[in-house]
Formats: structure tokens, sequence, C-alpha cells
């Protein structure tokens, strides 16, 4: 579990716009979209905001990375 003292830079990082430069970015990469194709990572719009999933997607590549 994040502690609270990165859970509020992470806030703050996201609230930037290098953040939402880069989050626009990595959504349209290539690598992104295939992950999205992916079944178990479909994510609908309604359920997911894009923050969320583009984090997702950076916390499962680095995951694989570090694997």
């Amino acid at each position: 579990m994040a502690s609270p003292t990165f859970t509020s830079a992470n806030q703050a990082f996201q609230d930037t716009p290098t953040w939402e430069s880069l989050k626009r970015a990595i959504a349209a990469s290539s690598g992104f979209k295939r992950w999205q194709l992916q079944a178990d990572n479909a994510v609908s719009a309604d359920d997911t905001t894009l923050d969320e999933v583009v984090m997702r997607y950076l916390r499962e590549t680095l995951e694989t990375l570090a694997y």
C-alpha cells in the first residue's frame, strides 16, 4: 500500500501540465494501444479514468521490466 507521502506527491504530480502531456503521449503510443487491446486489459471509459488506465499500464510495464 502506498504511503500517505507518496500518495500526496502522486496526486500533486497528476495535477500538473507535465502529467497531462505525458498521459496523452502515453495513451497515443503503440505499446499502450496494444496493451489496451488485450482482452483482460480492455477497460471501458465508464469504469475507469484515463489517469487510472495510464497508471495501471505504467505499473504493469514497470513490474514486467523489474521481473
